[in-house]
């Protein structure tokens, strides 16, 4: 069942909602980026999406195929969120789980982690390993 959360950044410039059900899975990814952030996501479409402040204290990074906008406050650096394409599911937002302010530590223990292999662009199957994600 969907709920809305609120989210932000370390330094709560940048705010926003997200509808989000929890039992539908959250992501780890193996890309460079993920493995280095630590990045735990849930997938979204575009209506559960709403920003509430903060769009002039974001920053955008993207690399590689530039698929992805990874978006951080330029205030404390935190990447609460971004935004991608894909192919088969268009627009999607990418909410960083763990800047979710109102998320209680049972929903995160009870939320299932699928594992992608954003390393080799095969984001519809696991890495070969996943433990360290």
């Amino acid at each position: 069942m969907k709920k809305t959360y609120k989210g932000s950044c370390h330094c709560g410039a940048v705010r926003y909602e997200a509808d989000v059900d929890l039992s539908e899975g959250t992501l780890k990814c193996n890309c460079s980026i993920c493995t280095k952030t630590r990045a735990w996501l849930t997938a979204i479409s575009p209506d559960s999406f709403r920003l509430l402040a903060g769009n002039t204290d974001l920053t955008e990074y993207q690399f590689n195929t530039k698929n992805i906008h990874h978006l951080f406050c330029k205030h404390c650096g935190v990447r609460s969120f971004g935004w991608g394409e894909d192919a088969t599911d268009g627009k999607f937002y990418a909410v960083h789980i763990t800047c979710l302010d109102d998320i209680g530590i049972d929903e995160l223990v009870n939320a299932p982690v699928t594992y992608i292999d954003g390393r080799h662009d095969n984001w519809r199957s696991p890495p070969a390993e996943a433990p360290y994600l």
